[in-house]
């Protein structure tokens, strides 16, 4: 029996809705169940990875919680576990458990399965509008200054991850870099949705983005203050026959389209560190095949990097617009026993906290051969 990518033949693409809005919209199996809902177009397959994106699944419980409860609440936090790798050949079905009806507060749990398990499940708390009170306790972390702004175009933008992509991003320079101590560096990079979030989607659609973009290179902040070599030394189907997870290889073609930018074009590429910079200018195609000159021969390899948990903290549910630049900014307070943590502060352009995230994943170096 062949797969299918859903459950219903999609519609057209819809003009009238940004390229995320198309990707995240939910098709309501009510006829069914009137807590069940499915993906209405096929999930986002990044270049080079096993399955489908992490952030897709979370958006995707997001929004279909968001239709379970009255139009004054909105999330405030959500707690996610990945459970198994997603098929982005195979529908998914998300259902809806009611766990709590409050004045103030309402809770859901949403499950993702395919093939009949679950593949991620979460737990979302909602709150209503207003239930804070007049007289509140408030404070907020500040973007930090001196932030290069994005660049609104250029050569390069999201080459490594595709024109499919729904939205856009922009590194920035690691801070910290040199440090000897990891937890001290923070990544950061811009991030946007492509195109213009519709109205209809109202303030949900943009928090259904946020988190989706959340995901963005998320746990891959602990290989990036580790400065651990990213790319496989194989190609992208020796990598993903052979398992490798967290590693890809770069096709020939990609490499030598990289290597034609400069240094200030790459620098704005997610992934596109300093030290893969400098693996990048030194890499050569032979026959076909990318071959990496590694500088440092003892330099540890990403054997296997998954996330295994994600939270997110809405600050702020209708004051920004995911379609506007968002500042990101990561650091990885611990790493050990084959795992790592990292925590996420996003901001609106003026710099205002909209969302805290944390997540936990495996992070494993490739081990030497044992020798017979």
């Amino acid at each position: 029996m062949p797969n299918h990518p859903t459950l219903i033949k999609p519609p057209p693409p819809n003009d009238d809705k940004s390229p995320i809005e198309d990707v995240l919209e939910l098709t309501h199996l009510e006829d069914i169940d009137p807590n069940l809902f499915t993906n209405t177009r096929p999930l986002w397959h990044p270049p080079g990875a096993r399955g489908i994106y992490g952030g897709a699944v979370i958006a995707q419980c997001l929004a279909a919680a968001q239709r379970t409860v009255p139009e004054n609440f909105s999330a405030h936090s959500m707690h996610c576990y990945f459970v198994l790798n997603g098929n982005a050949e195979i529908p998914i079905i998300y259902h809806v458990e009611h766990v709590r009806e409050g004045r103030s507060f309402a809770t859901r749990t949403v499950q993702a399965r395919q093939r009949g398990q679950p593949i991620f499940t979460t737990t979302l708390s909602f709150t209503r509008e207003g239930s804070g009170g007049k007289k509140q306790v408030q404070h907020a972390a500040h973007m930090p200054a001196g932030i290069s702004p994005p660049a609104e175009e250029g050569p390069g933008l999201d080459m490594l991850r595709g024109p499919s992509s729904p939205f856009l991003s922009q590194r920035i320079e690691t801070l910290n870099n040199d440090s000897p101590r990891p937890h001290e560096k923070r990544t950061r990079q811009w991030i946007k949705a492509r195109g213009r979030i519709s109205d209809d989607g109202g303030h949900q659609a943009h928090l259904s983005a946020l988190a989706y973009m959340s995901d963005s290179y998320f746990i891959g902040t602990v290989s990036r203050v580790h400065k651990l070599f990213r790319y496989s030394t194989k190609s992208a189907s020796a990598s993903k026959r052979e398992g490798e997870s967290g590693q890809s290889g770069m096709a020939p073609d990609m490499v030598e389209r990289l290597q034609k930018l400069d240094n200030n074009a790459l620098r704005r590429i997610e992934g596109m560190d300093e030290d893969i910079i400098e693996e990048l200018r030194n890499a050569k195609i032979i026959d076909g095949k990318v071959i990496w000159k590694v500088k440092n021969e003892q330099r540890p390899e990403i054997g296997m990097m998954v996330s295994l948990d994600h939270t997110i903290y809405f600050h702020d549910p209708k004051g920004f617009r995911a379609d506007e630049w968002m500042f990101t900014e990561c650091d990885s307070p611990w790493s050990g026993d084959g795992r790592g943590l990292v925590h996420q502060r996003m901001y609106t352009g003026e710099g205002k906290l909209i969302a805290t995230c944390v997540q936990e994943g495996v992070v494993r170096l490739k081990q030497d051969q044992a020798k017979l």
